[in-house]
């Protein structure tokens, strides 16, 4: 059994981690911090786990994480960059769901977040965890980057046609919309319930932190640097980002064929048939991307629609998938649940 502790687990992702991982056959809960819930039981704090997880919060501090196989952070960023060094001298792994390791550049990681990393020497071995693009990297890594959710939707809508170099890369649009919970469990005006319900907007169009994540993962697959707007929107729903793709074909192609033939052997990636409308009903609670590719009025802009669960296949689901991957477990252990409906 794999020894699992996580660093944060009263946030919206730590808890969608605990939902996961009680059904993982190979698993053992053993640690969970929050430093203003120490000593209160999970189910206290969240009645869905009563019976499922017979254990008790613990200061940071005292807690026993090096006893662990893995650490998960599912905590802000600043976190996981102090406390990493030491848990990987101990042998344990980590998969760190906050920013900290996901920039390979030190400089614009601190611009973007506004503080200097505690560890920038760990930055260049961090693997960054996208299993359809850096799989076999993933398995023997120590320490892994879980992607944003933004990022996750959108490099994988964008990913077969960078690949395949057919599309104008220095002028790619991603139009996205995310569901409150992408905010984080957190008390903000704009994301109270009299705020966000009946309510649809856009922000962070003067920089975004994901943007820089997307671009740096794309350059990567391309070879070269690629040009991108993005822009994000607050929806009036709990879960779910709905991204909408925009490319221009440099030379003509069966785009449809070209997903279908990238991601046939992704088990959480399903690509939808031609004509196809995904919405974010069809993935909540699911560790899956679905996408759909359309060429409107047979022009020479493809739009591509990309959909998943911000808090499973763009946070937990994806980090235990990282995990099944670094253990050398079938990927798909613990993540195969079907998508809520309604």
């Amino acid at each position: 059994m794999i020894k699992v502790g996580i660093v944060g687990g009263t946030g919206y992702t730590g808890v969608e981690l605990l939902r996961i991982l009680v059904g993982h056959p190979e698993v053992q809960l053993h640690t969970l911090t929050a430093r203003k819930e120490a000593g209160k039981a999970v189910a206290e704090l969240f009645p869905s786990l009563r019976r499922q997880v017979p254990l008790k919060f613990s200061a940071p501090e005292v807690a026993p994480l090096a006893e662990c196989d893995v650490v998960f952070f599912a905590t802000p960023h600043g976190v996981a960059m102090e406390q990493a060094p030491a848990l990987l001298r101990a042998g344990v792994r980590v998969i760190d769901l906050s920013a900290d390791f996901r920039l390979a550049d030190v400089a614009a990681w601190e611009q973007w977040y506004g503080m200097a990393h505690a560890c920038p020497e760990l930055v260049s071995e961090a693997v960054y965890g996208l299993p359809e693009v850096n799989r076999e990297r993933i398995r023997s890594a120590r320490l892994v980057a879980n992607p944003g959710c933004y990022p996750t939707a959108v490099q994988l809508g964008f990913l077969p046609l960078v690949e395949a170099g057919v599309v104008d890369l220095a002028h790619l649009v991603a139009d996205a919309k995310s569901g409150v919970s992408g905010a984080g469990r957190k008390a903000e005006v704009p994301l109270l319930f009299s705020e966000a319900s009946e309510n649809f907007k856009a922000y962070g169009l003067g920089g975004h932190r994901h943007h820089p994540e997307i671009v740096q993962g794309l350059a990567r697959v391309a070879g070269r640097p690629v040009g991108l707007v993005f822009v994000p929107h607050l929806t009036p729903m709990v879960r779910g980002i709905h991204a909408t793709l925009y490319a221009r074909l440099t030379r003509e192609t069966d785009a449809q064929a070209l997903f279908e033939a990238r991601y046939a052997r992704e088990v959480f990636v399903d690509v939808l048939p031609a004509g196809s409308h995904p919405d974010t009903r069809s993935v909540r609670g699911a560790n899956l991307c679905r996408i759909a590719v359309h060429r409107p009025q047979g022009g020479d802009t493809l739009v591509i629609l990309s959909v998943i669960d911000n808090l499973v296949k763009g946070a937990a689901g994806q980090a235990v998938q990282n995990m099944n991957l670094m253990f050398g477990l079938p990927e798909g252990l613990g993540l195969t649940q079907p998508p809520l409906s309604p």
